[in-house]
């Protein structure tokens, strides 16, 4: 019998969620992302530790450059045995100034280039603020394609589709923590609102023509990735696939081109904002996953500053 994984890799591409090639060696994705928390634990991981010594090498003292030059040391070994896309993330700290995150995309970029990495197999992870959709239209326009990272909300999904951003990652578990903790419900199948979200995303998208992809991410159970079968990508922790792969349940596709959705969006700053400010899950999680991304950011820098 076919697992779930196989069954769903016939109609969503699979990503994995981690920093340690390895398990992506052992799951075979087709893509793989990574984040500030991801290579932090890439860090303390042993095949690591001559990627860290090397990332500091002629840094002149500079701990952003060390960081980001780990991180592109990362992509390289994980693009090694993935057929597809690398995902990096600019620092999170910059997440409200949209020349600063131009600045750290384009020095990412420059970093692949000299690795011999082309942009075809690079996607620059930006946090869905304001400032970082408008940061991300630009690098769209000069060829740079983005992932658009920590997205809780319907608004930030309209105003990323308008930029022309490439790639979304809504957050389906961490929309799911919040609704369960305010509410006190254990939401299962359909019922689960970061499921809820993620459909009426893809649905909005494919009714209007969008190109974006949508790639849920952030996932807490087997049953939130299969009720989002279908979707374009799933990006999935190296644990929930094995565990679709030991699955030999039948796995039925829940999204598809084709359902009605929700007339255009197009949101100026001030509407975006707003929009923003009345959803308190999606401003309370955005900003506490900023708040994580940079703490994780400072305690990988500090593993790098003392080998300075």
């Amino acid at each position: 019998m076919t697992s779930k994984l196989e069954q769903l890799k016939q109609f969503t591409t699979v990503v994995a969620d981690t920093g340690d090639f390895e398990a992506i060696a052992r799951v075979k994705p087709v893509d793989a992302t990574t984040n500030p928390s991801l290579l932090l634990k890439a860090a303390a991981i042993a095949a690591y530790a001559e990627l860290l010594n090397a990332s500091v090498s002629d840094c002149k003292g500079d701990v952003g450059l060390a960081s980001d030059r780990f991180g592109v040391a990362v992509g390289q070994e994980i693009l090694k045995v993935i057929p597809g896309r690398i995902s990096t993330e600019v620092d999170a700290r910059l997440s409200f100034d949209q020349d600063a995150m131009l600045k750290r995309a384009h020095r990412l970029i420059e970093l692949y280039d000299k690795a011999g990495i082309g942009r075809d197999r690079v996607l620059i992870k930006i946090a869905s603020t304001w400032e970082g959709i408008r940061a991300a239209e630009i690098l769209e326009k000069e060829g740079i394609q983005t992932n658009l990272t920590l997205l809780f909300s319907f608004a930030q999904a309209a105003a990323c589709a308008d930029a022309g951003v490439f790639l979304i990652s809504p957050f389906v578990g961490r929309i799911y923590d919040w609704y369960k903790k305010a509410n006190g419900n254990e939401y299962t199948g359909a019922d689960d609102p970061g499921v809820q979200s993620v459909t009426r995303i893809y649905n909005y998208y494919k009714a209007n023509g969008y190109k974006t992809v949508v790639m849920g991410a952030s996932f807490r159970n087997l049953s939130q990735i299969e009720q989002l079968a279908g979707c374009d990508r799933l990006t999935i922790s190296p644990d929930l696939i094995d565990k679709l792969a030991a699955d030999t349940g039948k796995l039925e596709r829940k999204l598809a081109p084709g359902h009605t959705g929700e007339a255009r969006l197009p949101l100026n700053e001030a509407q975006f904002r707003w929009l923003s400010n009345e959803d308190a899950m999606a401003t309370e999680k955005l900003a506490e996953g900023i708040r994580q991304f940079a703490r994780d950011q400072e305690k990988l820098e500090a593993l790098l500053k003392a080998k300075l």
